[in-house]
């Protein structure tokens, strides 16, 4: 089939993976045509570095007839001016997470995408990969149990030790959960659903952050966003989840994702990655044993682009990566943050369907039978 001509805006630290996985993995699907940024030199760079590939001013980007998915790769507090800016030009928009700042940013979006017929995408689109699909697969074929209960952990100090450009990461729409959380919740509504009601405490540990890599060593940078958070959270179907975000914790040796079910327990690989491992320990069991993967886990960044584009493909068909479940995902983290500002549960306005499981079996490259 013909590809979908794609133009990415936005051209620095994880653009990268964009470019090689949807030249290398789903050229067939995608057709990489152009790119932008604020910085003129970087989209030359990234333009020679990929053939066939045109380096564009955002303005001019956004005009061009033949583009119709726009891959929104700036920094956070910019992905709502511009994926509105694209879809006023009549693109469809694949974006990074968080999917906006703020609530408000996000409904306005999406109500804009629903008026002119448009579809929203949103990283992350990591649970797509082998290892999650196939939890997912574990899961919807009753092999733990009616699930009963989850918890997830990302802990680490900060970025400032190796991000070239860290500053944003502690500005409003940063932080460990708008970072981070996005890949965690993500993957735990693709496995057990929606959210119906959170709580939570936050708390700003470090007023500044100095950056100690290489560009701009020494630099000092105030923090606008809690840095640590803990998060409950009861799913529609009656699990009760837990969630720790932080950029405060120096070492720790928890996991990323256990899911817990009537019939046994559930261990869930990193969900910032595509692959295993995937471990599963049953009733009576005495040791967890690795299952082995029943998906692709060879693919990485760029699938949900690849899949939203199927989706323009083949009128009718659902893309997993969409603008509903990335709004929910913003929800559940506004609700948190809220939480603890007010001292009380908070109920989600949103929900959203879970994500279609991807068929397993398929060959690398292929979203579809």
């Amino acid at each position: 089939m013909d590809g979908i001509k794609v133009g990415i805006v936005g051209c620095g630290n994880i653009s990268g993976i964009y470019f090689r996985m949807m030249r290398e993995v789903y050229g067939h699907i995608l057709d990489l045509a152009a790119c932008a940024d604020l910085d003129p030199q970087r989209a030359r760079a990234k333009a020679a570095e990929n053939p066939g590939v045109k380096a564009m001013t955002v303005g001019k980007l956004l005009k061009d007839p033949g583009i119709r998915i726009v891959v929104n790769l700036t920094i956070p507090k910019a992905h709502y001016a511009v994926a509105m800016k694209a879809l006023k030009a009549g693109k469809h928009v694949y974006g990074e997470k968080p999917l906006t700042v703020t609530r408000a940013q996000g409904r306005r979006l999406l109500a804009l995408a629903k008026e002119k017929n448009l579809l929203v995408g949103n990283a992350p689109d990591t649970f797509m990969g082998g290892g999650i699909q196939t939890c997912r697969k574990l899961i919807d074929d009753g092999l733990i149990g009616d699930p009963v209960g989850a918890t997830a952990f990302m802990m680490c100090h900060g970025h400032e030790s190796w991000h070239p450009d860290p500053e944003f990461y502690y500005e409003k729409g940063g932080g460990p959960m708008f970072d981070m959380g996005p890949y965690y919740l993500t993957a735990l509504v693709n496995l057990l659903g929606p959210v119906r009601r959170v709580t939570g405490s936050a708390r700003i540990s470090f007023p500044t952050r100095t950056i100690t890599s290489a560009k701009k060593h020494g630099k000092v940078v105030p923090v606008e966003v809690p840095t640590h958070v803990a998060a409950v959270m009861d799913f529609a179907n009656g699990a009760i989840g837990t969630l720790v975000t932080s950029f405060d914790v120096w070492a720790h040796d928890l996991p990323c994702i256990q899911v817990y079910g009537s019939k046994g327990s559930l261990q869930v690989p990193d969900p910032n990655g595509f692959g295993g491992p995937v471990k599963m320990r049953l009733q009576g069991e005495r040791e967890w044993k690795e299952v082995a993967l029943t998906h692709v886990a060879d693919i990485n960044r760029g699938t949900g682009v690849a899949d939203m584009a199927c989706a323009l493909l083949r009128p009718g068909r659902p893309h997993r990566a969409s603008g509903a479940l990335a709004f929910h995902v913003l929800d559940i983290m506004h609700a948190v943050h809220e939480a603890s500002l007010k001292g009380r549960h908070v109920m989600l306005g949103s929900s959203c369907a879970r994500p279609p499981a991807l068929p397993a079996g398929l060959a690398r490259g292929a979203l579809d039978p």
